[in-house]
């Protein structure tokens, strides 16, 4: 009797599973051969097959994965040794690479360039009598019955307004002011205790002649003390403290000294300060009204 065949590959010994020298034959790894009918496919072989292959590729893309990670963080960390100042193998410093990188920051508009009228300047309306129209007397340069400067009060005395600048000036004054235009001479005085001071402001027309009269002057070109409405004379033969100063198209004075007739000496602080505070006061209302006429031009 001829041996039975097995399909393709020759003669086969049985296998007995119950027999430890009985060899299990090698029968051809296909997908199909499921020891049932050969036209049916083994689909629980497929499976195994697939779960094999997707392993497989999860395996080789966290190893990818794993070396990608590593290289950046070299990378990284290579730049930041090198940025920090890392020596090369010679000693010598190394300089990180320079990267430019992409801005994200939003465009911000542009806009067209605009050019805005330069801001008037107040001391141009205070320089000529062209300009300088604003009301002026006593009682809008000198308001109020009292000022008050760094804490110290002075009440208001006597006013005037004369457009003979001789009979409100002394020493060499008067002669200065005629030569120079003089129109007007406001005066007012000013008190704090028995100190009395006495301002007197002298117009021109034009800043160039209340300058010449400014640089004309010396120490005896004074303003005459203006006693009355409670203000006993003062100055009147005494030594006292005199002051000198112009700014625009104005030239002003301050005379100060005792009301008692003491004369004054350089151990006087206080009429030294009491004059410098009523000069001081007389600049910012000069100024003030400069302001004043440039805001309503900038308005108009």
């Amino acid at each position: 009797m001829r041996p039975m065949s097995y399909g393709q590959g020759g003669p086969q010994s049985q296998w007995d599973p119950w027999k430890p020298q009985s060899q299990q034959p090698q029968q051809p790894q296909q997908p199909w051969s499921g020891g049932g009918d050969e036209g049916t496919p083994d689909w629980a072989a497929l499976a195994e097959a697939s779960e094999t292959r997707g392993k497989r590729r999860k395996l080789l893309f966290i190893g990818g994965g794993v070396l990608a990670t590593v290289a950046v963080g070299a990378a990284v960390a290579l730049a930041v040794v090198s940025a920090n100042g890392r020596n090369d193998a010679s000693g010598h410093p190394t300089q990180a690479p320079s990267v430019s990188l992409p801005d994200s920051s939003p465009t911000a508009p542009s806009f067209a360039p605009t050019s805005a009228p330069p801001p008037l300047d107040p001391k141009e309306f205070i320089s000529s009598a062209e300009k300088d129209t604003a009301p002026l007397s006593p009682a809008t340069l000198f308001p109020g019955t009292r000022l008050t400067m760094g804490g110290t009060v002075y009440e208001k005395g006597a006013t005037g307004d004369t457009t003979s600048c001789a009979t409100a000036t002394g020493g060499s004054l008067p002669k200065i002011l005629a030569a120079d235009g003089c129109t007007r001479v406001m005066r007012a005085t000013y008190t704090n205790g028995d100190i009395a001071v006495t301002v007197g402001v002298a117009l021109f027309d034009t800043e160039a002649q209340a300058a010449k009269a400014r640089k004309q002057t010396d120490d005896h070109s004074i303003v005459r003390a203006l006693p009355g409405k409670g203000v006993a004379a003062f100055c009147d033969g005494a030594t006292c403290r005199s002051t000198r100063n112009a700014y625009g198209r104005y030239a002003y004075f301050t005379l100060a000294g005792f009301t008692t007739g003491k004369n004054v000496t350089t151990k006087d602080t206080l009429v030294f300060r009491a004059g410098d505070d009523v000069a001081e006061f007389t600049f910012q209302q000069i100024h003030r009204r400069g302001q004043a006429q440039a805001s309503a031009a900038a308005n108009q």
